[in-house]
C-alpha cells in the first residue's frame, strides 16, 4: 500500500504511459508482470497501476526507499527484457520523480 506523507518520504516515481489505441489492456498486462518483478527488488515499497476509463492512459505510481535502489532495479536485465515489446505498445512514456507537498484526507 502506498505511504503518502510529507515527512520521512520515500522516493516516488509517477509515470504516465499513453498506449497505442486499443493497446491499454496489453500494456497494463506487461506492466503488471514488471511490477511483480519490481516487488521482489531491494528497496521496494509499493507500486500502483491505474488505467484511465477512456482507455488512453496508464499511470504507474511507484515508491522506493532510495533513488539508488530504484535506479538499480530499473537497470536490471530482468526488468529490461520486455522493453522492446513495451515500446511497441506505447506512444509515450513520461517518468518523473516527485515529493509529496501536501496530504489532505478525511481525518479518519
Amino acid at each position: 500500500m502506498p505511504h503518502i506523507r510529507t515527512d520521512n518520504q520515500p522516493v516516488t516515481q509517477i509515470t504516465v504511459i499513453e498506449p497505442e489505441p486499443g493497446k491499454q489492456a496489453e500494456a497494463l498486462s506487461l506492466m503488471t508482470e514488471r511490477a511483480r518483478f519490481m516487488a521482489r527488488q531491494p528497496g521496494f515499497i509499493s507500486v500502483s497501476l491505474h488505467r484511465s476509463l477512456d482507455g488512453r492512459r496508464i499511470v504507474n505510481y511507484i515508491q522506493w526507499q532510495s533513488r539508488d535502489l530504484l535506479r538499480s532495479a530499473h537497470k536490471s536485465p530482468e526488468f529490461r527484457k520486455e522493453w522492446d515489446h513495451f515500446d511497441q505498445l506505447t506512444d509515450e512514456i513520461d517518468p518523473n520523480l516527485y515529493e509529496v507537498a501536501q496530504v489532505i484526507d478525511s481525518g479518519q
